[in-house]
């Protein structure tokens, strides 16, 4: 494990990068910014190593370029309708920035700090963050561990904890973007990705809030359930990808009951690489970068839309205010806890 600096945020404070190495030639690198998985290098079918998540050089970019690269959304992620909750009978104003909504926790979201480290070896890196009463407009003082490992056979294991003195919401994702091709490769769209999920939730209009229903993805452009090329039907004169331009979709994912189980596969036929995604949670967020932007990435490399894809494991959008849905609140005296992990192989 090698850990350098990665300079400083706009405030001043300092940013630190880990970078662990597997035996297989793997490398990723973890910052204390956002808690952000910054890069991950892995060998192709050629054993050439390609960079398959999208980030950037300074600390000063993560806090300001839009998408949320690589970072761990916290308290809550997606969106939440009307910037509102309410726990107990107690109604909780949030930061309404996105068309009214909340989206991602606001500016001051698990994003947005540095966390601190708790241990760090070759094969783990322990980030902890404390997150006062009131934060983002939560309540309850809440205790977050966020554990990175990196395996010999491949595998990027994401591991969140989390306690807190009164009832609040708990619903925390990684917001990587991939290409699998390298991240300055341009489009993800001849990518192949399967979800193992016969129903998604569907969205009401742009804002992307869902209608509370399950709708099946049979006969939709929505199916995945088989291998398919992310860009086969992304253009399809279909409402769910019009209101917003692509997918960026909720998934419930069959068999949810809170074990670890496969929720997505994707693959390049051009680099071979191959990635699956195992998640403890309910659902999986499917976002094809359809408003990236045109922004300056890391390495001299420019970004546009639709050149990274993000599987969010997460709880349901909108999920605190639906009662349909699995709701994911934390009483004091609970564990939040809930594991992803990203398993790469070459074909």
């Amino acid at each position: 494990m090698a850990k350098t600096s990665f300079g400083k945020t706009d405030e001043g404070a300092k940013v630190t990068m880990y970078t662990l190495k597997n035996a297989g030639g793997m490398e990723v690198d973890i910052l204390t910014l956002g808690a952000a998985l910054r890069a991950v290098r892995v060998p192709d079918r050629e054993k050439k190593v390609r960079d398959v998540v999208l980030g950037y050089d300074t600390p000063s970019d993560y806090q300001n370029v839009r998408g949320y690269l690589g970072m761990v959304i916290g308290r809550n992620a997606n969106r939440i309708k009307d910037a509102k909750v309410k726990i107990d009978g107690v109604a909780y104003e949030l930061e309404a920035n996105d068309n009214g909504n909340n989206l991602h926790s606001g500016k001051d979201g698990f994003h947005s700090v540095i966390w601190e480290e708790a241990e760090a070896d070759d094969a783990h890196v322990v980030l902890t963050h404390i997150s006062p009463d009131g934060a983002q407009g939560f309540p309850g003082r809440m205790q977050v561990t966020m554990v990175y490992t990196l395996t010999d056979a491949g595998e990027i294991i994401l591991e969140y904890r989390a306690t807190a003195d009164k009832k609040t919401v708990a619903n925390f994702t990684d917001h990587a973007y991939f290409n699998l091709d390298g991240h300055g490769s341009g489009s993800v769209e001849a990518q192949k990705l399967q979800i193992f999920a016969s129903d998604h939730t569907p969205v009401a209009d742009g804002e992307a809030i869902p209608t509370g229903e399950l709708a099946p993805v049979a006969g939709t452009p929505m199916d995945f359930r088989e291998m398919t090329p992310i860009g086969a039907r992304i253009n399809d004169a279909f409402d769910q990808l019009r209101y917003v331009g692509g997918y960026d979709h909720n998934y419930a994912l069959d068999g949810a009951n809170g074990s670890l189980r496969l929720a997505a596969r994707a693959k390049s036929d051009v680099s071979g690489i191959c990635m699956d995604v195992y998640t403890t949670c309910p659902g999986v967020q499917f976002y094809t970068g359809n408003y990236i932007g045109v922004q300056a990435g890391k390495g001299g490399v420019t970004y546009d839309d639709r050149q990274g894809f993000c599987l969010e494991t997460q709880y349901f959008p909108n999920s605190v205010n639906d009662g349909h849905f699995r709701q994911p609140f934390l009483a004091p005296g609970e564990i939040y806890a809930s594991t992803t992990k990203y398993c790469f192989s070459v074909e």
